[in-house]
């Protein structure tokens, strides 16, 4: 790729290295001007593997990541690793040990994968190493504690904060714990945004670095913290998706204030765009509006939740449709979409050249077509920069528009759990199938086609118990034994 730039555009070589990592660019050249062309060639994970241990920011991680934590002597355990692009394996590695004195080692008993998976899976995310472990989203039962843990001991069951937070820097102490400022200290997230969020579980150095739930062990850091208890009357099917989803899907509705009376119009309907959906119903919206281009998906947004529904491969002017339903605009708009998928020719055309990273095109439909004065929230997975936003729309309707940023788990935990057991909101409505741990990879696989009905599943590794009644039973790839899915039957 050749880009034209002036000095101005283009100051340093730091400049040049962000700009390559941002847009996945096998050989930029730079023209100025004034200056002699230049060459930066692109390794995709350059910061990762010569710059890991450079970068970092100013902020002081409290606690060992992947990269130096202990492990058990002479035991392993199955794990999904990343090796290269599309390629994932279940592969046998070391088990984790108490590292630090807040920790906790925990047997996985439930794991999933999730749509922003799909970002390492397709190398998507900065400093990614081969021989990481992913996943995000996991529960099981507590096996170890560290010295310092006081609330849980060994056999609680727990699920799993997606994000791993400190619970005592000042982002904690306000509830904010998906921005704690000690548990990752990359300074790429500094170089892009100003000031980096927390730590996650298996989403690679640039966010903390730790290792993932799609294991048989993880070390939970901080857990006090960031793993919660759970009733006997909460399954493990129902008590997975607290881990994200479930909060991430009830934060979007708070960030676009949904409220009794509003009108919603949702874009993507995965499983965080249709449990924003039912929160929405519950919260006394007048009307929800779900849009997406998967039949089936639509069908259950219609059928399921009570939604009315645009295929956009059908009706080509969203916007136009929208107003057809609320001539003033929608109050509320939520884009649970991803970033990396496009419809028109333009920003199809600049993400595969590497001109932009993320589409704006959901964005301007929606600043098209929210009322004015309305709120919009961004819950989809954007992670870094898009041309051609219709920000005159955003000034002069005077629209909120909010990234929801990564939901703070830990501030909705109870609430949301009291929820769950008191049959008000069930998760498994969007639980298709059950697979094993070890057919991991076949499972990333189909997922990315969307092939097999798949929409979220539950993984099980050796130390699960029997499905519950009324989930699905467990599939197999291996077997060809692949059953229908419970969510689009």
């Amino acid at each position: 790729v050749i880009v034209d730039l002036s000095l101005n555009e283009l100051t340093s070589k730091k400049d040049a290295i962000v700009f390559e990592n941002i847009y996945h660019i096998k050989t930029l050249t730079i023209i100025s001007h004034t200056e002699a062309r230049t060459e930066v060639k692109h390794n995709p994970n350059k910061m990762s593997t010569a710059t890991a241990n450079k970068a970092q920011d100013d902020r002081k991680v409290l606690v060992h990541n992947f990269d130096n934590e202990k492990k058990r002597p002479g035991q392993t355990m199955k794990a999904l690793v990343w090796h290269h692009k599309k390629d994932v394996r279940v592969d046998e590695v070391p088990v984790p040990a108490i590292t630090d004195p807040g920790d906790v080692i925990c047997k996985v008993t439930a794991t999933t994968v999730c749509g922003s998976d799909l970002h390492l899976y397709h190398q998507e995310i900065f400093q990614l190493q081969e021989g990481d472990i992913l996943g995000h989203e996991w529960l099981g039962v507590v096996d170890e504690v560290g010295p310092e843990v006081k609330k849980l001991k060994k056999g609680d069951r727990v699920v799993a904060s997606f994000q791993i937070a400190c619970g005592q820097c000042p982002f904690c102490r306000e509830g904010l714990s998906s921005m704690c400022d000690t548990t990752n200290n990359t300074s790429i997230q500094g170089d892009l945004y100003g000031k980096g969020f927390g730590g996650l579980f298996g989403y690679t150095r640039f966010s903390g670095g730790y290792a993932g739930g799609q294991a048989e062990y993880v070390r939970c850091p901080f857990g006090d913290v960031n793993l919660l208890k759970l009733p006997d009357s909460v399954p493990d099917e129902k008590a997975l998706y607290l881990s994200d989803i479930v909060p991430t899907s009830y934060h979007a509705t708070v960030c676009a204030e949904v409220k009794e009376g509003k009108s919603v119009a949702i874009w993507g309907m995965g499983p965080v765009g249709l449990f924003a959906a039912k929160w929405s119903k519950l919260a006394g919206a007048k009307r929800v509006i779900a849009i997406d281009n998967v039949p089936e998906r639509l069908k259950m947004a219609r059928d399921n939740i009570g939604c009315e529904i645009i295929n956009f491969d059908q009706t080509k002017d969203v916007v136009k449709a929208l107003y057809e339903k609320e001539p003033e605009g929608v109050n509320c708009c939520i884009d649970a979409a991803a970033f990396r998928y496009t419809k028109g020719a333009l920003d199809t055309f600049e993400r595969a050249v590497g001109l932009e990273t993320d589409s704006s095109e959901i964005s301007n439909e929606m600043l098209r077509a929210v009322r004015k004065f309305g709120n919009i929230a961004l819950v989809a997975d954007y992670a870094g920069t898009t041309n051609n936003f219709l920000i005159g729309a955003l000034m002069e309707k005077g629209i909120t528009l909010r990234g929801t940023g990564q939901a703070p788990v830990q501030k909705y935990w109870h609430e949301l759990l009291k929820k769950i057991e008191d049959g008000l909101f069930d998760p498994t409505i969007i639980l298709s199938h059950r697979f094993a741990l070890e057919e991991f990879a076949e499972l990333y696989a189909a997922f990315d086609r969307k092939e097999k009905g798949i929409m979220k599943t539950f993984v099980q590794t050796k130390f699960s118990g029997k499905p519950t009644p009324g989930t699905p039973p467990l599939s197999s790839f291996k077997k060809k034994d692949i059953k229908p899915s419970m969510v689009h039957a």
